[in-house]
């Protein structure tokens, strides 16, 4: 059981990571976008 919870455990965290590095892609177009109106 103790391992199903560590399974969890890591993919919580996965998720957590991929929403992060998400979020600063969606910050950086945005940035890009405000700087680079032609593209």
């Amino acid at each position: 059981m103790s391992l199903f919870m560590e399974s969890l455990r890591i993919m919580g965290t996965g998720m957590l990571g991929v929403f992060a590095v998400a979020g600063i892609l969606i910050a950086v177009m945005k940035v890009l976008t405000t700087l680079f109106p032609g593209k």
